[in-house]
């Protein structure tokens, strides 16, 4: 790792608070020349790098810069970063990227996207400096079989990375929303990119967009809009989402971390609105009512029926959408 990005993750580290350049030299084990050149390198890109004669370097508690340099500098593994600051959305660029360049795997975000969606065609509100916004690009070594459960996974990994970062206990919503205090605060969108001719899986993109501070352009797009709130660093936790999906993601068949996402649904024992895949988007289909009560070792969710021909039934669904609210308009 290059000596500005290790300066860049200590500084990061202790946002707030004044590191020396002797002690940067001596963890890093480089002269102070060498921790001077990178402090001025970092500042030439825009870090707000406070420095001043006896009182070492620091970055402000309120620093959110982005850039792919301060992202890699918290990734475990050493895979391409691209960051832009603004993309229609980093779905759309990951798949120009997974087609172009065809990388093993490999990280895109932005700072803002001008047409962020969710399923089926959803809006997702993604304003400037307001939340992170990224894609995940995998090459899969496995069948669409087990294609499936990556969503699942994301939504694991999401979890996990909050709750290490973070003092809260987010929930998930089967199957790719992740929810905090009754609110929406993460959505996931995977998509696979195929090889025409042998119809098989070329690459998948996991698009993961995460509110990160209080937005209104944001709020007016869903009343189910939430945010995490507080001193958040986007570099840090893009990163860490990445460190907690990619080993789920090499050993997607071991699905032990199903157990995590069961921890974590805010669905099971709930009742419910269910609209199958095939009905979605169609404004005079009619939803089915039932009860969530596990979820799958495939990660579907496990429901009985609660009225119609299949009362009493129970299903396993793989795809489709739920609301926990018996309102059409309240679909989330």
């Amino acid at each position: 790792m290059a000596v500005k990005d290790e300066v860049l993750r200590r500084l990061t580290d202790h946002k707030g608070e004044a590191v020396s350049g002797e002690s940067l030299a001596q963890e890093l084990g480089v002269s102070r020349t060498a921790v001077w050149k990178a402090i001025k390198s970092l500042q030439s890109a825009g870090y707000p790098i406070e420095a001043g004669t006896n009182r070492g370097y620091s970055l402000p508690e309120d620093t959110d810069f982005m850039s792919g340099e301060a992202i890699k500098a918290f990734l475990a593994e050493d895979i391409p970063v691209y960051y832009y600051d603004k993309v229609t959305s980093t779905n759309d660029k990951a798949r120009e990227i997974a087609a172009d360049e065809k990388p093993a795997r490999a990280l895109v975000a932005a700072n803002c996207q001008t047409s962020g969606r969710g399923r089926i065609g959803r809006v997702f509100a993604s304003p400037a400096g307001k939340g992170l916004y990224m894609s995940i690009i995998l090459r899969p070594s496995f069948d669409m079989s087990r294609s499936v459960l990556v969503t699942t996974a994301a939504s694991v990994a999401v979890v996990r990375a909050l709750e290490k970062l973070y003092d809260i206990h987010p929930k998930i919503k089967w199957v790719n929303d992740i929810y905090l205090d009754g609110k929406k605060i993460t959505g996931i969108l995977t998509e696979a990119v195929t090889d025409f001719e042998s119809g098989q899986i070329e690459s998948l993109i996991v698009g993961i967009g995460v509110n990160c501070f209080e937005s209104s352009a944001a709020e007016k797009e869903a009343s189910s809009y939430g945010f995490i709130g507080g001193s958040i660093s986007r570099n840090t936790l893009a990163a860490q989402i990445v460190n907690e999906f990619m080993p789920i993601a090499d050993n997607i068949e071991d699905r032990s971390f199903i157990e995590d996402y069961r921890e974590h649904s805010n669905v099971i024992g709930r009742s419910m609105l269910v609209y199958k895949a095939g009905s979605l988007g169609d404004p005079d289909a009619r939803p089915l009512r039932a009860k969530a009560t596990g979820i799958a070792e495939n990660g579907g969710l496990i429901i009985v029926h609660e009225d119609g021909p299949l009362k009493g039934e129970t299903e396993i669904l793989t795809s489709g959408e739920i609301s926990i609210r018996f309102s059409d308009a309240d679909i989330i």
